[in-house]
């Protein structure tokens, strides 16, 4: 006789407590709910929202909260960091199309900019985020 069980569901995995540490030590904003937008009402700012992948469990989410406050600080004050909570991430990931988290999504007023998914070599990350910011990776409509 054959299960024609539903295979049980993939747990959902908590954030690396380094994401949390973004918001209560850094004081990047959290963006909690959908419509958390700060980016429309501050058309001059750029910003970058740190999408973690929330229930995935990725290794790499981690790297990337440690790597994150660095790159704001190199590139200090271009970009104004934001971390998106769950409902956030889902609403920024269906203006993006993107599904590789964890990420970081560059907006600036209604566009979005960019993105730089998964963990990236330092230059990579420098180079990207200088084509994102100055148009040379064209992005649609945030």
């Amino acid at each position: 006789m054959t299960d024609l069980a539903s295979p049980p569901a993939k747990p959902r995995l908590p954030l690396p407590p380094l994401v949390d540490l973004l918001t209560d030590v850094h004081g990047y904003l959290r963006l909690d709910h959908a419509n958390d937008r700060p980016w429309l009402d501050d058309r001059a700012k750029d910003w970058v929202v740190f999408l973690p992948g929330h229930g995935k469990g990725n290794a790499e989410t981690a790297d990337v909260a440690v790597i994150l406050p660095e790159l704001v600080r190199a590139l200090y004050p271009r970009l104004t960091p934001a971390v998106a909570g769950e409902a956030a991430e889902r609403a920024v990931l269906a203006l993006t199309g993107m599904m590789s988290l964890p990420a970081l999504v560059f907006l600036r007023g209604d566009r979005l900019l960019g993105s730089i998914p998964r963990v990236r070599d330092w230059d990579d990350y420098l180079q990207r985020i200088d084509e994102i910011l100055d148009g040379a990776l064209e992005g649609g409509e945030a």
